[in-house]
């Protein structure tokens, strides 16, 4: 059965989103209005068809909004003023944004259902295949899964909760991309002082991402008091080198969350509570 789908709006990922939907017979349906020549050109390669946003709204049967994180809000507004009353249209709001947002953005577009969904990978093409985390109620989620089924992009439904993808996205973003910028600031200071082969050859002997060490994080909470001085220093080395230091500094101030527990052995449960802080907690 073939759906009609509006994407909003082809970028790198939602174009080749839309690329996968048109290659399994869907009709995909674009706002060329406002759109950059790169763009325009995107939709075309991937064979998407031109319409008005009211005919685009009018016509689909699901909304998918992959557009930059900043204007998400701003586009269910557009989607939601153009709308018919009685359109029963599925909205998919695919993009990096805090679960708080995706809330408002299911009260603009009410009462149309909003599936929360997050892509985490690299654009479908190539023989890349990203993961297409979903959360909303069981038919909603389930139209989706059936419309990705037998494209390059793999669906996983985390369950009902709206705002349950998005914190996925968010939590693996704050991990997998500050850790790239950490990477470029740690060898930009490495090469300033001519060491940056050798930091290479350290770095090398790891081979799994400390995001899977969580029993670290009791180790890390116990260390904190000695960490953050050193942090501290750390940010002295980069700002002398005429590097960014301001993550250094907003380090050492997260591990001042752990100063009350130098040297114990606490679980991880018992580390992240006070990680996470108390009301009065000035940091």
């Amino acid at each position: 059965m073939t759906v009609t789908v509006g994407l909003l709006h082809p970028g790198s990922m939602g174009a080749a989103f839309g690329a996968q939907l048109g290659a399994r017979g869907h009709t995909v349906l674009w706002c060329p209005d406002g759109r950059s020549d790169a763009t325009r050109l995107r939709a075309e390669d991937a064979g998407l068809q031109p319409v008005t946003l009211a005919e685009l709204v009018a016509r689909s049967e699901v909304l998918l909004a992959l557009c930059p994180p900043a204007v998400a809000e701003e586009v269910a507004a557009a989607v939601a003023a153009v709308r018919a009353t009685s359109a029963d249209a599925i909205y998919v709001e695919a993009n990096a944004v805090a679960p708080s947002r995706v809330q408002r953005v299911a009260e603009l577009l009410a009462p149309m259902p909003v599936v929360d969904a997050a892509v985490v990978g690299s654009p479908p093409a190539g023989g890349k295949t990203p993961t297409f985390y979903l959360a909303g109620t069981e038919e909603q989620t389930d139209r989706i899964v059936q419309l990705f089924a037998g494209t390059d992009i793999r669906t996983h439904v985390l369950g009902d909760s709206l705002g349950a993808a998005s914190a996925l996205k968010l939590a693996y973003t704050s991990y997998q991309k500050v850790s790239r910028v950490l990477a470029a600031v740690a060898y930009g200071a490495a090469d300033a002082y001519g060491v940056g082969d050798a930091l290479l050859a350290i770095a090398a002997k790891r081979t799994r991402s400390y995001l899977v060490e969580t029993d670290y994080i009791p180790k890390t909470a116990a260390r904190a008091w000695r960490w953050g001085p050193e942090i501290e220093d750390a940010a002295g080395l980069l700002a002398d080198a005429g590097l960014p230091d301001s993550l250094m500094h907003a380090a050492a101030a997260t591990l001042a969350r752990w100063d009350g527990s130098k040297d114990q052995q606490l679980t991880i449960a018992e580390a992240l509570e006070e990680l996470h802080g108390r009301p009065d907690d000035p940091t």
